[in-house]
């Protein structure tokens, strides 16, 4: 009779699903960062998204920190759960963390590369977010004064994570929207966030299967939130990308000139502005 626990090639695909989402989502974060770079500009980039990004990741660190070293944490599970070990892999730990990590080096690169006068944070967002924190410190009182367990406090996190990453891209939306351009958001993050969502899901269902416990999935909603979530906004991005906005003309570009030194400075020396004109529909 087939026993899937003890299938070991089921457990190194699951283990290369794992790294493999781990790799394209951690990825993902660095095209947006060079393009800033690049550009030596933030404009077109929604600065309610790094907010909700850092904020977000933050709360997820915590969450799969806790679960992956914390007895305390991990015996409260097996007793809330009825069940095993949590589905809480390295690779989750590391790319949480990774992702904090890069996410407040982006935030940094707003305050010194050009934006605009509007780039800030809105008043929605941080409506949002102070009342995520707020809710925080009142789950660790609770857990403090015995009306609550830690874990208690670990699933709010996860909750927030999942909570923002529910609304941390409708602003960039938004913003593509208005200026019916995606010039200043990265295509290339969202292709590898997409490609880390469906492999994330995939590892998490495998998991299951194999420890013929199924339970783990709710256990673990944030994950199963983020990759579907992330791969519905992602198609909406390449909608916008690919269809609808495809003129890639830098709208933030004031003049003919600036960006004739963008395009030189690139590698690339146009001889007209007609062929700035072709080159930047066309790219």
């Amino acid at each position: 009779m087939y026993d899937p626990e003890h299938n070991t090639a089921w457990h190194i695909i699951s283990s290369i699903l794992g790294w493999s989402y781990f790799l394209a989502w951690s990825c993902s974060f660095y095209p947006q960062a060079f393009l800033n770079w690049k550009r030596k500009s933030v404009q077109g980039l929604s600065i309610d998204f790094l907010y909700y990004n850092i904020v977000g990741f933050f709360c997820y660190s915590i969450f799969n920190l806790s679960f992956f070293y914390s007895k305390q944490i991990q015996e409260e599970y097996k007793q809330r759960e009825h069940t095993g070990d949590n589905l809480v892999r390295g690779n989750d730990v590391l790319f949480s963390v990774h992702a904090f990590l890069i996410s407040l080096f982006t935030l940094f690169q707003t305050f010194h590369y050009k934006r605009d006068e509007t780039q800030q944070i809105s008043a929605i967002a941080q409506t949002l977010l102070s009342v995520a924190i707020t809710g925080g410190f009142a789950t660790l009182l609770a857990v403090y004064a015995g009306f609550a367990q830690l874990i208690d406090f670990m699933y709010y996190l996860s909750y927030v994570k999942l909570g923002v990453s529910l609304v941390k891209y409708i602003p960039q939306i938004w913003i593509n929207y208005k200026k019916r351009s995606t010039v200043g958001w990265s295509i290339h993050n969202i292709l590898l966030d997409c490609t880390g969502g469906l492999l994330s899901i995939i590892q998490l269902f495998l998991d299951a299967f194999l420890s013929n416990d199924w339970s783990g999935i709710s256990g673990d909603p944030v994950k199963l939130g983020l990759g579907l979530q992330s791969m519905v906004f992602d198609f909406i991005f390449m909608f916008q990308h690919y269809v609808l906005y495809r003129d890639r003309t830098d709208v933030y570009i004031r003049s003919v000139d600036e960006e004739r030194r963008r395009l030189i400075a690139e590698g690339r020396v146009p001889r007209t502005d007609e062929e700035i004109t072709h080159y930047n529909y066309n790219n």
